[in-house]
């Protein structure tokens, strides 16, 4: 039969062992649920005192051979930990009692306790108080409801007198489905083993069956594409400041999938919201499903455009860049909002030389202003435009001059030619450009190293926006998996952190939508000349 060659064969029994597997999990987790669970072990009990029946005998110097009290003293460190599949909250606790677990030191009566938390968990630290429920009484530790992510631990070392080494001891609880048992490990911090015996079995299985159809199909392939390639045309739409981020990935995808056909068309965060809004509300009506586009945007879409998905890209760094001849290097958020307010009309008020202000800005479109405004004015609106030219005044009554251009590029241009400019862009676009030069934050430099440092505030979220959820194979979906899977090391050259690399997971969950504003009247660090 034509069809049966090897790599069908391979193929077939590869996918057999993989429903099997499939099914067997299903079956496994109808039938055994997964729970919560904390387990315990003791990881050391010896004896301090010099009572033989406790442990042995021993040397002892110092307080431990000066207290009469100590003479059949032990010490048991015990160690507690979430070693189940779920997270553990405060709430999951069930019992009536301030507490959560109790902890029995059978025949002992605890003198002492001292508790620790894991290398980078310190903020456990903060729930083991009297008034969380810790204490203890006769043989029984009384542990508060401490919230663990799974793998997370924290140890009790306790001094005892009354008992011998090795007595029995028991921690108990309520859990909310789950439970509380003991554990074992193999040296005292070893984690619990990840994969069972079978699960392990499973796997190399089915990694044998993958590797022998991958090669069998190498063999026969002189030349592939990556996974995400797909064919059609594809419309990118939106942030100027990550456009060139954009056409980059485009130039490689295009490469990598001859098929494609992008177009890069960036006017600006707002315009390509409302574009993409606009003409996926007009292909849904026609096609019946998500148009071929993408929009960029710096920062979150408004709540007017509910059709709109997002998804998290990277987070980028702007910069505050000023004139050359303005000898400042830092300024507070409380200047910078008086500076878009108007109220600062030469930098001789904050330090700086005997020049005008001129306010140099990109257009309410611009997510770039939108972060401004957001990340660092407080949600206010800068000042009305009051120049054309960004050198002339519209109005002389106006109080300084301010003007809107249509990209960073323009920007950038303008503040290096205006002695008194001031204006913003993207981290990496005001680098090394000449005639102008990039200011600190209350003290904070903008950096790359910056991204997902929460002091520096002038950073946000890029956003892909699509019209409801393209197809899995369609040139949308599959590029923006490209920019996830194969374009990071693009996205980290150009100055961002990749929200789908490992260190920009948590940054990007964790940067709000809608920082607070702080307050415009407290006081702040002064301008800092160069």
């Amino acid at each position: 039969m034509e069809w049966l060659n090897p790599e069908n064969a391979v193929a077939v029994a590869t996918a057999a062992l993989g429903l099997f597997a499939t099914v067997g999990a299903i079956w496994y987790e109808r039938r055994v649920p997964r729970r919560k669970r904390i387990g315990y072990r003791v990881q050391m009990d010896t004896a301090i005192g010099d009572n033989v029946r406790t442990g042995g005998a021993n040397a002892r110097l110092g307080l431990f051979d000066e207290t009469p009290e100590m003479s059949d003293a032990t010490l048991v460190l015990l160690r507690v930990e979430n070693d189940g599949s779920q997270f553990v909250s405060d709430t999951d606790y069930t019992g009536r009692a301030l507490h959560g677990l109790t902890a029995v030191f059978t025949d002992r009566t605890v003198r002492g306790l001292a508790v620790t938390a894991q290398a980078g968990a310190d903020h456990l630290m903060e729930h083991f108080t009297p008034a969380a429920g810790l204490r203890y009484e006769g043989a029984t530790v009384f542990i508060p409801r401490v919230p663990l992510d799974r793998g997370q631990h924290f140890k009790l070392l306790v001094l005892l007198t009354g008992g011998a080494v090795g007595s029995e001891v028991i921690v108990s609880g309520g859990l909310q489905a789950g439970a509380v048992q003991p554990n074992r490990s193999t040296t005292p911090d070893d984690k619990p083993p990840l994969f069972s015996r079978p699960a392990k079995v499973l796997t190399a299985l089915l990694t044998v069956g993958v590797v022998t159809l991958a090669s069998l199909i190498l063999a026969d392939v002189d030349d592939s594409t990556p996974i995400e390639c797909a064919s059609g045309e594809l419309t990118v739409v939106g942030s100027t400041a990550f456009r060139p981020v954009v056409e980059e990935l485009k130039e490689k995808y295009e490469d990598d999938c001859p098929g494609a056909s992008i177009t890069v068309s960036a006017h600006g965060s707002t315009a390509g919201i409302r574009e993409l809004n606009r003409e996926g509300a007009r292909y849904a009506r026609k096609h019946k499903k998500s148009p071929p586009m993408i929009a960029l945007s710096d920062g979150p879409k408004s709540d007017a455009y509910p059709r709109l998905i997002e998804n998290r890209v990277a987070i980028s760094a702007y910069a505050l860049v000023v004139n050359e001849r303005v000898r400042l290097k830092n300024l507070s958020l409380t200047d910078v909002r008086r500076l878009y307010r108007g109220k600062i009309r030469n930098w001789k008020q904050l330090g700086g030389p005997d020049l005008d202000v001129s306010l140099i800005s990109r257009n309410s479109s611009s997510g770039t202003y939108e972060t401004l405004r957001r990340r660092v004015l407080g949600g206010v609106r800068e000042i009305e435009p009051s120049s054309a030219d960004c050198v002339h005044k519209d109005n002389a009554r106006d109080p300084v001059i301010r003007c809107e251009l249509d990209s960073t590029e323009q920007v950038l241009d303008t503040v290096s030619e205006v002695p008194g400019g001031i204006g913003y862009s993207e981290l990496r676009a005001a680098e090394d450009l000449d005639g102008l030069h990039r200011l600190s934050l209350d003290g904070h430099a903008a950096s790359a190293d910056s991204l997902a440092n929460r002091r520096y505030p002038l950073r946000e979220i890029e956003y892909a926006y699509t019209y409801g959820s393209p197809p899995a194979d369609s040139l949308a979906s599959q590029f923006l998996t490209y920019a996830r899977r194969s374009g990071l090391d693009v996205i980290r050259i150009h100055g961002h952190l990749p929200c789908s690399a490992s260190e920009g997971l948590k940054a990007c969950a964790e940067l709000p939508d809608e920082p607070g504003a702080r307050s415009t009247d407290q006081p702040a660090a002064t301008a800092t000349a160069r």
